[in-house]
């Protein structure tokens, strides 16, 4: 069994939590509400991905459900481990037959996405990137960059939970346009991160982990 290597937090934390605490009053409130855990990384590429492959489009508690039960079966998240598994066996667990086969080829391109130099990259070139394997667009490169890659200044505007947030702490629960919810959080520049990080747990104060 692969050992992992101790999550990882952000050096940039404090600093950002007292930077984002001066300039912004509901974050100020939210930060001292839920002072710990922070955002810690597994450091796990790989497994990120296929994590966020089982959570689009479903909810969070059938997305979990099928997660262990795909963990259950292949023991350990690794791409041999995958590919060992027949796409029948890979459906049992709940995944969709495109689900199966994003999967199944995002572990046959695992080995290059586990042992590619992720810190030489910007932020859009990673993006890029890891939007070019199938299966992969623009919101789960978001959560690489951020729960992986620790990346300071991700505002994942695709993700439904965090545009929710700010809507109901920003603007009374007013639908806003995307323009507007960048201009919100531009005041939050560098540390968009942590932000996105307070308004999820405002939403739910267990820790999101991927």
């Amino acid at each position: 069994m692969a050992n992992h290597p101790p999550r990882e937090i952000p050096t940039y934390w404090e600093e950002a939590k007292h930077y984002l605490s001066e300039r912004d009053a509901v974050l100020r409130a939210l930060i001292e509400t839920y002072p710990e855990p922070p955002l810690r990384s597994r450091g796990d590429i790989f497994q990120t991905l296929i994590h966020s492959i089982v959570g689009q489009q479903i909810s969070v508690a059938a997305a979990e459900s099928i997660w262990k039960r795909l963990v259950s079966l292949v023991e350990v998240v690794e791409p041999e481990n995958v590919l060992a598994r027949t796409e029948d066996e890979l459906r049992s667990v709940g995944l969709s037959g495109r689900k199966v086969s994003y999967i199944r080829g995002l572990a046959a391109e695992g080995r290059w996405v586990i042992d590619h130099d992720w810190a030489q990259e910007t932020d859009a070139e990673a993006s890029k990137k890891l939007c070019a394997l199938r299966g992969i667009g623009p919101w789960t490169a978001n959560m690489i960059l951020l729960f992986v890659l620790l990346r300071p200044d991700i505002l994942p505007l695709g993700d439904v939970a965090l545009v929710r947030a700010m809507q109901e702490r920003y603007a009374g629960g007013k639908k806003l346009s995307k323009p507007e919810l960048e201009a919100l959080g531009a005041r939050w520049a560098p540390y968009r991160t942590v932000a996105t990080w307070y308004l999820w747990r405002g939403l739910d104060p267990e820790p999101i982990e991927y």
